[in-house]
């Protein structure tokens, strides 16, 4: 049995808000060391800014996310500060 290559995927342009989202959760890979979880946050933190998710603050309880080396409350008030900035 031969396997399919994977699809093509096209890079989201620098200045979007979709790249601007993930690179701001890449910045926080200390604290939330899997690469799926930080995908995962990145993705439910854009359709937050797009108006169809929750707050941070709920979003890092329902993903269920590993953190490590801070508080969750913490993590949840950086990642609004680093929010208010990307607006």
């Amino acid at each position: 049995m031969a396997t399919l290559p994977p699809p093509k995927v096209k890079p989201a342009p620098a200045d979007s808000l979709e790249k601007k989202v993930y690179n701001l959760v890449d910045k926080f890979q200390n604290n939330i060391p899997l690469p799926n979880d930080r995908y995962r946050l990145g993705y439910t933190l854009f359709k937050y800014l797009k108006g169809e998710g929750d707050t941070p603050e709920i979003l890092l309880r329902s993903t269920k996310i590993e953190i490590q080396g801070i508080a969750r409350g913490e993590l949840a008030a950086k990642i609004n500060e680093e929010l208010a900035n990307l607006k």
